[in-house]
């Protein structure tokens, strides 16, 4: 008995598919859900220099996508060949293909759509006389009324299709994805209007924040993300222009405070286009990992300008990805535009805001003389640890500030309940101190200091770990080695081929990391060094580590990752603990060096190392003014 499923088909012969079924096939790579046909309709209204955008929907996009625009419009003789495959306007030689500065260029999105879906054209050039309705089904062609611009209307998506329309998700998801990808259009032109309509209702919308053709400043821009992303991300982000050559980087970074469990607000755009690029999403997150806890996610929207010959565009019909010339060139640019946003200090920019100008709030410069019991309390909490403020530069270094006046007013000799001086008022300059100045320590943990604007709670652990943090990476870039230490018995284990391969070629990586790695014999590896500041882990363990990043990515991608990783072992161990009281003379000194030491506002780790508590916030705590 002959089993079915052995038995060979019988042979075929070869032959050119129907057009109409080649079509459908190029649906599939063009049209996966509404939220497609959204993306490509608005790419061809912005080609058309469209001011004003509006898509109207009927569940989800399932039943209607109508996509209205006040562009150049298509004229009569040419709304028929716009709906032949490769048909396009925007290119007409391989040097267009090179040097693409359209949003669409394919040729390739009209037919598909018209394939899977009831879809009709309706456009007015300017001098025009009247609008033309042209059905993509029928090809019927007849005079229709309208104001200048284009109407793309795409009913019953997937009707021809039904096994891909089983596939869709619900009208609530698949309207998300719609709005969405028009917020991504919204994003990258500020000079252009969107507005999104389903059933009837105005569920999105944003408006032109500068004129029409003109490049958005970083004030359009930011109004922009404003109304797109909200004011919170204004808020919680920071500028970024950075130019490297023929590279131009601008937008807007997030705080690592303002990160998020998921990946859902990192918008990147290569010439006004929204891309989803590995070369950039690894950037971004190579620049934040020294200050991200966690598996967090930054958020950011960033634009990078370069030349269109030097990115190529056409690799995913989608044109949702792209590719770069020269890919490090990129991720270095990326990188460093974000690192040097990351590293200021906020302290910085808290110096530059305006402080409340109620006068319950101006206690700094407004400083009354303290009750003897509070002088008497800064006097305990500053003699405890029993260090000189001539120790202070062993301990912290040498603050970039003079230490404040109270620093030099503790005394020396040990603390009684007598009457105590009255503390000095704080000197005319004490706004030049964004983090303030230190008043007390509560349970060994956290530094309690006032500044203009109220409070500033600081972890010292964890703002001394940064602090150190920061030196040791100052001296490893100037010596280019970790300090090793050599086993007293090399620690030996059973390699991989690779294992081995790694170790042979990367020896010189692996003595900048302070990691002596050797063969053994043809299948031992033998650890004869470790860094000295993990002199007592577990050798082998971290001699595979290492070998495995150096075996799957780039030596200097691994140099730096390793190198980090060992500093801030080495920081965590060497910053000073909880539960160690300190003076006010070295509270005030680690104040002073976080505000001059970059990325002071988390520690390695990603935790937070300072937040600021604003008079008005107290104020709301006791119910003051109410």
């Amino acid at each position: 008995m002959n089993d079915s499923s052995t038995t060979p088909a019988p042979r075929r012969a070869i032959r050119e598919l129907p057009d109409e079924l080649v079509s459908q096939i190029a649906a599939g790579e063009v049209v996966e859900r509404p939220a497609s046909v959204v993306r490509e309709l608005v790419d061809n209204a912005l080609d058309a220099g469209a001011t004003q955008v509006t898509v109207r929907l009927l569940a989800g996009g399932v039943r209607l996508i109508a996509v209205e625009d006040d562009g150049h419009g298509i004229p009569q003789g040419e709304l028929a060949l716009a709906l032949r495959r490769h048909a396009t306007s925007k290119i007409a030689s391989l040097a267009d293909l090179e040097s693409v500065a359209t949003m669409g260029f394919r040729g390739e999105a009209l037919a598909a759509i018209a394939s899977v879906s009831e879809t009709s054209l309706l456009s007015r050039p300017t001098g025009q006389a009247s609008a033309c309705l042209l059905d993509a089904r029928s090809g019927e062609l007849r005079p229709a009324a309208r104001a200048p611009g284009t109407t793309v209307e795409v009913k019953e998506l997937f009707f021809s299709t039904p096994a891909r329309r089983k596939f869709l998700k619900s009208d609530a998801t698949e309207l998300a994805h719609c709005i969405e990808a028009v917020r991504r259009h919204a994003l990258a032109r500020a000079d252009v209007g969107f507005a999104v309509w389903h059933e009837g209702r105005l569920v999105a919308q944003w408006r032109a924040c500068c004129a029409s053709g003109q490049i958005a400043g970083a004030d359009a821009l930011n109004r922009r993300i404003a109304d797109v992303l909200g004011e919170d991300f204004i808020a919680q982000s920071l500028p970024v222009h950075h130019q490297a050559g023929p590279l131009v980087i601008t937008g807007r970074a997030g705080l690592p405070t303002a990160s998020r469990s998921r990946g859902d607000q990192q918008y990147s755009y290569v010439n006004g286009r929204y891309v989803r690029d590995k070369v950039l999403q690894h950037a971004a997150r190579a620049a934040y990992e020294d200050v991200l806890h966690g598996q967090r996610q930054p958020v950011y929207a960033l634009y990078l300008q370069i030349a269109p010959e030097r990115v190529d565009v056409n690799v995913h019909p989608t044109k949702i990805e792209v590719r770069f010339r020269d890919s490090r060139e990129v991720h270095q640019a990326t990188l460093h535009a974000l690192q040097n946003v990351l590293a200021a200090p906020r302290a910085q920019a808290l110096a530059e805001a305006p402080a409340h100008a109620e006068p319950s709030t101006n206690y700094i410069q407004n400083r009354s003389p303290a009750p003897a019991h509070q002088a008497q309390a800064a006097l305990i909490f500053g003699e405890r640890a029993e260090h000189k403020v001539s120790d202070l530069q062993a301990l912290w270094g040498a603050p970039s500030t003079p230490a404040p006046p109270t620093a030099a007013a503790v005394p020396t000799q040990p603390a009684t309940w007598a009457p105590a001086p009255v503390a000095p008022e704080a000197p005319a300059d004490a706004a030049a101190w964004p983090l303030g100045r230190a008043v007390a320590q509560i349970h060994g943990v956290y530094i309690l200091a006032e500044n203009t604007h109220g409070l500033v709670i600081v972890d010292m652990h964890a703002a001394h770990e940064r602090i150190v943090y920061e030196r040791l990476k100052a001296q490893i870039d100037a010596e280019q080695r970790i300090a090793s230490q050599p086993l007293l018995l090399p620690a030996t284990f059973a390699a991989t081929p690779v294992e081995v391969a790694t170790a042979e070629t990367q020896a010189a990586t692996l003595a900048m990391l302070g990691l002596e790695v050797t063969p053994f014999s043809a299948r031992t590896l033998a650890v004869r060094a470790v860094p000295t500041t993990l002199a007592q882990g577990d050798a082998v363990e971290l001699a595979r580590n290492v070998l495995a990043e150096l075996a799957q990515h780039e030596a200097s991608t691994v140099v730096q990752r390793a190198r980090d990783e060992i500093l801030g072992t080495m920081a965590c161990h060497g910053a000073v603990r909880a539960n160690r009281l300190l003076t006010l003379a070295e509270m005030n000194a680690l104040l002073r060096q976080m505000e001059t030491t970059e990325r002071s506002d988390q520690c390695n780790h990603g935790r937070p190392t300072w937040r600021q508590l604003s008079m008005k916030e107290l104020d709301a705590l006791f119910l003051r003014g109410r």
